[in-house]
């Protein structure tokens, strides 16, 4: 092999690839262009992260690392919980715990979910809440994926109310999908019924602010005590008659490890007794006329 013969075979085995012709196009693009580009997308970045991570929170930010109570003179303050609380010192709940320098008057107790789940610590918060002198009251949360019917017999097979506790309370917080705003109210009315003539009272249905606007807003649901969820505003925007309002999801007192929900009764403290189950025979006067 001679000396041209062997360059040409060297020169033939490095020979780099030729470049795709959009990284050629890449190249020509001026620098100002690509200045202007790496901006663009920052900024899409930014407002994205501002969008689903900041925006949503920001009130709840305010409650955890600020004041979580953000409401008028209410003077009747109590609390909802479930098996997220984990186990209650109710001892220290009772004598030391303070919501604007008012006690614990009452506490909503998750009972059931569905037609088949049972909340595991029920049976011992509903215990304890009585045995320590609350107001109690228990809640069924609300499946779009079990008849109403049969959660309403599933609440009513696991929840012994008595004279002196709240009405039975339905949480409801999704529409099926399937199904119209009609045929929902239908069903949600199904379950009040039923649910209804077993305690003989209404029960109180909890909803967030814009759910109730949204799905819930006919007047064949006024005749029911309302319980608003709205977090972290200086007062209740809701222009319609309400009696609960949880007001936060960020609260903190001495007896519970973590977070606990806060809400207000709106009303005395001798209405809120004229609620309960048996406020006829107790109290001795009407207990579920006009508000």
């Amino acid at each position: 092999m001679n000396g041209n013969q062997h360059r040409r075979r060297l020169h033939h085995a490095v020979r780099p690839k030729p470049v795709p012709w959009y990284v050629r196009w890449l190249r020509r693009v001026p620098r100002p262009v690509w200045m202007a580009g790496g901006t663009a997308v920052m900024l899409a970045y930014v407002w994205i992260f501002y969008y689903f991570f900041v925006s949503p929170y920001g009130f709840r930010w305010r409650a955890l690392y600020g004041d979580s109570s953000y409401h008028d003179d209410y003077e009747i303050h109590g609390i909802d919980i479930s098996h997220h609380q984990g186990q209650i010192n109710w001892e220290v709940l009772k004598n030391q715990a303070l919501i604007e320098r008012s006690p614990v008057r009452f506490i909503l107790i998750k009972a059931t979910e569905g037609k088949d789940r049972l909340d595991p610590c029920f049976a011992d918060n509903f215990q304890q809440a009585y045995e320590y002198g609350f107001t109690r009251g228990a809640y069924h949360f609300y499946s779009r994926f079990s008849s109403p019917a049969d959660q309403a017999k599933w609440f009513i097979d696991h929840v012994p109310l008595e004279k002196g506790d709240l009405p039975p309370v339905l949480d409801v917080e999704h529409k099926p999908n399937n199904i119209s705003t009609e045929q929902f109210q239908a069903d949600i009315l199904t379950w009040l019924d039923i649910v209804e003539q077993h305690y003989g009272v209404p029960p109180i249905i909890y909803t967030y602010y814009k759910f109730k606007l949204a799905y819930l807003d006919s007047p064949i649901f006024d005749r029911y005590p309302y319980w608003i969820a709205h977090y972290y505003v200086d007062r209740v925007e809701y222009k319609g008659q309400w009696k609960f309002w949880q007001h936060t999801d960020a609260g903190r007192l001495p007896g519970i490890r973590g977070y606990v929900d806060l809400d207000i009764y709106n009303g005395s403290y001798y209405d809120l007794r004229k609620l309960t189950i048996g406020a006829r025979e107790t109290i001795g006067e009407e207990a579920y006329g006009d508000w």
